[in-house]
């Protein structure tokens, strides 16, 4: 339960502000579907969380106990100042957006997520719990709460909320888990 929880936290905290977030309010402003979208995010999230949090076990299963942790805190300290950085929307492609709403999302949600914050999280989620299952169920919740609210009331959402104060807030608490990670190995 904790890899769940942990999963759905980091992944929604990480979103916050995230390129795929604006992804989602542009291809909610272009499609009517909203269903398809969302649809589209939910299956585009699994494919690839559930490959980032096995290879993030598989590498846990390659390297020694002792640096895991080191791994894991360095990982999320450098994710938490990653997340300062703004992202820019680059989702304008033409050819992908005459497929229609649920591929066109589904093809760049998967695209998108390839190195990114949420990936890496992941990544680093399946390294430290080793529970694919539990990481990608997790990581997938956090980008549905993240993404969902902004596929269904975008504009209006993203006119109420700072995203600079998030992505703030963001930042602070990866690095915090990261400092934790590293000061108490068991944490």
């Amino acid at each position: 339960m904790e890899a769940i929880l942990t999963s759905i936290s980091t992944v929604a905290l990480a979103e916050m502000g995230d390129k795929t977030q604006l992804l989602a309010l542009f291809l909610a402003a272009r499609f009517a579907a909203k269903g398809q979208i969302v649809l589209g995010i939910l299956l585009a999230t699994i494919a690839n969380h559930l490959a980032s949090a096995w290879l993030g076990a598989w590498v846990a299963d390659w390297l020694p106990p002792t640096w895991i942790h080191w791994l894991i805190g360095a990982s999320f300290i450098a994710v938490g100042l990653w997340i300062l950085i703004p992202d820019k929307d680059d989702s304008d492609d033409n050819s992908v957006m005459k497929s229609g709403a649920f591929i066109a999302t589904f093809i760049l949600f998967f695209m998108a997520e390839i190195g990114d914050k949420t990936q890496i999280a992941t990544v680093i989620l399946g390294a430290k719990y080793q529970a694919i299952t539990a990481v990608t169920l997790g990581s997938t919740i956090g980008m549905l709460l993240a993404n969902v609210p902004v596929v269904y009331a975008g504009q209006w959402l993203m006119e109420r909320i700072n995203p600079d104060k998030t992505r703030l807030a963001a930042c602070i608490l990866f690095v915090l888990l990261g400092i934790a990670a590293i000061v108490f190995p068991s944490f």
